[in-house]
């Protein structure tokens, strides 16, 4: 039996700011969907090249008083990047917290304005430990 990927679903509560996020990732649009009997639209985000593994963000156009929280979510997304120290620095140089900054050179969470967290991978072997990542602690949670 075979089995596709197809996308994964969070929830946003607001659409531009997170739209800005995942174009901070290198995520774009790649399509949408507005439902004006449903009151939502789902807009496909995902890297170039990649557009078969998007991320969905549903957006409700009534709001989402739930949201942000982690009662409704699930664990995280995972990006590989191709230098997770440059990756964290345009993210942190942006407004993004880190959260679990890449002190192993390897690794990284931060969190969607929607609280989903996501995780950052160095692509391929782990970069040598550097400053001010090596140092920094871990800020709220990932």
């Amino acid at each position: 039996m075979e089995i596709k990927y197809l996308h994964t679903m969070v929830r946003v509560k607001d659409l531009e700011k997170s739209m800005a996020f995942y174009a901070l990732l290198g995520l774009k649009e790649t399509r949408r969907y507005d439902s004006e009997a449903g009151r939502f639209s789902l807009i496909f985000m995902a890297p170039e090249g990649q557009e078969e593994c998007p991320v969905e963000l549903t957006y409700n156009w009534d709001g989402d008083d739930e949201l942000p929280s982690d009662s409704r979510h699930f664990g995280h997304l995972a990006y590989e990047v191709e230098n997770i120290y440059d990756m964290c620095q345009h993210l942190q140089d942006n407004g993004v917290l880190i959260n679990r900054p890449p002190r192993d050179g390897r690794m990284a969470f931060v969190r969607s304005p929607d609280n989903i967290s996501v995780e950052l991978l160095q692509k391929g072997d782990a970069l040598e430990p550097a400053e001010p990542w090596a140092s920094m602690e871990n800020t709220g949670h990932w």
